[in-house]
């Protein structure tokens, strides 16, 4: 990894980025084909949170937070900070006054995937967080990492400028150039859920609406009375 710092990289257009993020990450998800989500570790720190961002990313070597503050400096109105380190590592490198410096540049929230603290101060500011952990163990400022490169968590890479979609489901990514597709697919999508929704509402069953009777039997998969079972078993 070369140290460096990219001042200028290209972001999704915001006002879509808002848009897709009202459809929640567990929809557009599902609508891209169940792409871009940063796995299971990353979960919020407070409940009800949404928030849909253009990624700024920084690169840390475990237990140094030298290239937050490079980062902070980089953020823009509707950035979502993204944080990893290059080698496994739970330390608390964020904490609430990192959170009061990028509420001042109008970021909407961090993700990642290390620790953070001062958990209780960054629910009162109202500074969405979602983290793979929560430690008080402090850090250093030592190393030189990366600002505004590519990045990867949980398999998925993101890129500088990149959509991130974060509530109480997950986090996600979604590539800069298919912010549109997943506007699209997205809205698609609620309105089947719509439909089936009101269909569920009327009694329907997901086995007959999804044609699922068919594949239970083609999984021989049989139906028995309790008097057939117990025959069976005996």
């Amino acid at each position: 990894m070369k140290p460096v710092i990219v001042t200028d990289p290209p972001r999704a257009d915001l006002a879509q980025v808002a848009q897709l993020a009202d459809y929640g990450v567990a929809t557009v998800h599902e609508a891209l084909g169940r792409s871009g989500l940063l796995g299971p570790d990353l979960r919020p720190i407070q409940d009800g949170a949404r928030i849909g961002g253009t990624a700024v990313t920084a690169l840390c070597w475990p237990g140094d937070n030298l290239m937050i503050h490079a980062a902070v400096e980089q953020c823009r109105e509707g950035d979502v900070l993204v944080v990893t380190t290059t080698s496994p590592c739970r330390d608390g490198l964020f904490g609430e006054l990192f959170a009061t410096a990028l509420r001042y540049r109008g970021v909407k929230g961090l993700v990642i995937n290390t620790g953070v603290r001062d958990v209780t101060d960054l629910r009162a500011l109202g500074f969405p967080v979602w983290s793979a952990a929560v430690s008080a163990q402090g850090t250093v400022k030592a190393t030189a990492g990366a600002v505004n490169v590519p990045v990867v968590i949980g398999g998925q890479v993101i890129r500088p400028g990149d959509a991130i979609l974060a509530d109480d489901d997950g986090v996600m990514r979604v590539r800069r150039e298919d912010v549109q597709t997943g506007l699209e697919a997205s809205q698609a999508r609620l309105e089947k859920e719509a439909a089936a929704r009101e269909a569920f509402a009327q009694g329907q069953l997901g086995l007959d609406r999804y044609g699922l009777r068919e594949k239970l039997e083609a999984l021989g998969v049989r139906y028995l009375t309790a008097e057939e079972y117990e025959k069976e078993q005996a």
